[in-house]
């Protein structure tokens, strides 16, 4: 899949929102843990690990929702450290079930976010290919999903989020 478009559509929201926030400062790790909290909640909604409840995963549009408002912070990282020349989304083969995937790839954005270059950065676009190959996510729905939700964080800001 192509990310150009996307790391388009994202430059022009984290540049909206830093200058309608008045944000000065460097946020990288702040967005560093916001997709740390953002991939918790995709987990959350999947109930993988709910070995305790009977309870069924989420919709599968909540899903996406929640799988899509990790891009922004993927993408939003990449950008803050000048790697946004990425043009194609890297894949790979990543290995074990659903909870082990989320495991393993809170260890690669905990890598990137301590050490951010190139090779960790395509490493956390690898992960999170291989979770939405999981949840059986085609990049035409992830590419739709980012659009609508892209338009949504701008309203948000314009309506005081």
């Amino acid at each position: 899949m192509n990310l150009i478009t996307l790391f388009t559509m994202q430059k022009g929201l984290d540049s909206y929102i830093k200058q309608t926030q008045h944000i000065t400062k460097d946020v990288f790790t702040e967005k560093g843990l916001a997709l740390l909290v953002e991939l918790g909640e995709l987990a959350n909604e999947t109930r993988c690990f709910k070995f305790w409840s009977t309870k069924g995963p989420s919709e599968r549009e909540i899903i996406l929702e929640e799988y899509v408002d990790s891009i922004h912070f993927i993408l939003s990282l990449g950008i803050e450290k000048n790697l946004d020349t990425l043009e194609q989304w890297p894949v790979g083969n990543v290995d074990g079930d659903l909870t082990a995937l989320f495991i393993l790839t809170i260890k690669e954005i905990q890598t990137f976010i301590m050490n951010p270059n190139m090779n960790n950065y395509e490493s956390v676009w690898i992960h999170y290919g291989a979770l939405a190959d999981r949840l059986a996510f085609s990049y035409s729905e992830i590419m739709t999903a980012y659009v609508e939700k892209n338009d949504e964080n701008y309203k948000r800001q314009q309506t005081g989020y």
